[in-house]
């Protein structure tokens, strides 16, 4: 838990060396003494060792096609170190929910039964993954910034030869966390794309590599591939889930164009130049808009800031957490767990996705471009509000201006940042994260039996808090 002593006094460091410093470095630098890892106390991937070393090994064929071009992009990102949280997530969540005597797992029944093979291609790898798909999966180093011994280093280990269909991890749940990771990092394409960004993973982008177009039909590509293996589960509801979740992101990305649910010009889009035409009276009636009133007589500065939090929220929900929760969910559906689990099972992806969000937009402020894989303080400059920033504006009214500009004026960035600092943004943001985290791990209590698997989920929703990257 942070001080606010401590905080307070990193704050009078920051006015004190301002004369010698830009007020933005100084904020990242100030901020980034506020989040410090904690020590490893266990090893949550030896768990699913197998699994996540087998996972690597599908995606290259789900994702394999005819096209040495399209599989040089498409593999990319699965190339460099990634942090493969959700696929993980749903392997051990799977794993613990097996804890579950069957007689009580019967809300439907559970299918033993392996996936229908996708066609395999026989065109030459032009990617690394293709060549060595165990050698780049290491979410430890990722999440905490050392290399523990990791059992995925050696090399793919055998599969049991007879499946254990009492603690074992279900051929459709291995399925479905190689479909997660495959529409997750399809939104990594995309998301390089709009975000204008140039590198991710510590390397240059999709984008920069492969240029828009092709980034954005790789992204294209996988989403496809992903679609195919959703309808193979044979199951309607865990298709509509993660089909769902899709669209969610789409939303998500939507949301993100403003700031604000307050717009007095709806057809207004991205920094105020891109336009799009006013929807017909006849989509407004059957359509929801995110948006309030703007006139000062109708809303408050306080409502427009707690307007403003929940539209944060919702959108950190749609781009994040949906997929998490909903693959947590279809996890659970697919065990046969009955519908209270299925519930906590949700709500813990729900509250951890939010939670890894707000770390996110935390070391957005906190950590260099170096040890973030990915340009820092891209939010300010995007002109997009974080939870930092919506903490300032809290203690600090005249920041309202910036944030309905986006930050589009010069100095706009560098004083929101300033007021971050000054302000506690930062503090406040890992508060809030602290109670999504304690939210995520009741969820796993109320859930799940005590074992190891549940442990493991445990120490890695406390791990997020400590995240580098």
């Amino acid at each position: 838990m942070l001080r606010s002593g401590a905080f307070q006094c990193s704050s009078k460091l920051v006015l004190r060396n301002a004369r010698h410093k830009s007020s933005f470095a100084t904020a990242l630098e100030t901020a980034a003494r506020l989040v410090t890892p904690k020590s490893l106390l266990n090893n949550p991937v030896a768990l699913v060792s197998q699994e996540m070393n087998t996972l690597a090994k599908n995606i290259v064929a789900l994702m394999g096609s005819g096209h040495p071009t399209l599989n040089r992009v498409t593999g990319y990102y699965f190339e460099a170190e990634g942090k493969k949280v959700r696929p993980m997530l749903v392997l051990l969540l799977s794993r613990a929910l097996a804890e579950i005597p069957v007689e009580e797992r019967n809300r439907i029944k559970v299918d033993y039964s392996d996936v229908p093979e996708d066609p395999v291609y026989s065109s030459p790898p032009q990617s690394l993954l293709f060549q060595h798909p165990a050698k780049n999966i290491s979410p430890l180093h990722i999440l905490h910034g050392i290399k523990p011994l990791n059992p995925l280093t050696r090399g793919p280990e055998p599969l049991p030869e007879k499946f254990d269909e009492e603690r074992g991890i279900l051929p459709k749940q291995r399925r479905l966390a190689e479909i997660v990771e495959m529409i997750h990092t399809a939104s990594l394409l995309h998301d390089d794309v709009i975000d204008y960004s140039d590198t991710r993973r510590g390397r240059a982008s999709g984008n920069v590599a492969f240029t828009n177009k092709m980034a954005v039909l790789a992204g294209d590509f996988l989403l496809g591939r992903a679609t195919v293996s959703i309808s193979r589960l044979r199951n309607p509801e865990v298709v509509e889930l993660v089909s769902n979740s899709i669209a969610n992101l789409v939303e998500g990305e939507f949301m993100q164009l403003k700031n604000l649910a307050t717009d007095g010009d709806v057809s207004t889009i991205a920094n105020g130049s891109q336009k799009v035409p006013p929807p017909s009276q006849k989509l407004l009636n059957a359509a929801h808009e995110y948006r309030v009133p703007t006139e000062s007589s109708q809303i408050t500065q306080e409502a427009m800031i707690t307007t403003a939090f929940e539209y944060y929220l919702h959108k950190t929900y749609l781009k994040t957490a949906a997929l998490i929760s909903k693959s947590c969910r279809a996890a659970a559906i697919l065990s046969g767990a009955q519908q209270p689990v299925v519930e906590e099972c949700y709500n813990f992806g729900k509250n951890l996705g939010i939670c890894f969000q707000l770390v996110d937009d935390m070391l957005d402020f906190t950590v260099s471009a170096n040890d973030l894989g990915k340009p820092a303080g891209a939010d300010l400059q995007l002109g997009i509000a974080t939870a930092p920033v919506l903490y300032a504006w809290k203690e600090d009214i005249s920041l309202g201006p910036l944030i309905q500009r986006n930050f589009s004026q010069p100095g706009d960035a560098e004083r929101a940042a300033e007021a971050v600092v000054n302000h506690g943004g930062i503090h406040k943001t890992h508060e809030l994260a602290v109670e999504y985290r304690d939210r995520a791990l009741a969820n796993l209590r109320n859930a799940l039996p005590d074992s190891d698997a549940r442990s493991a989920l445990e120490f890695l929703t406390n791990s997020i808090l400590t995240r580098r990257k």
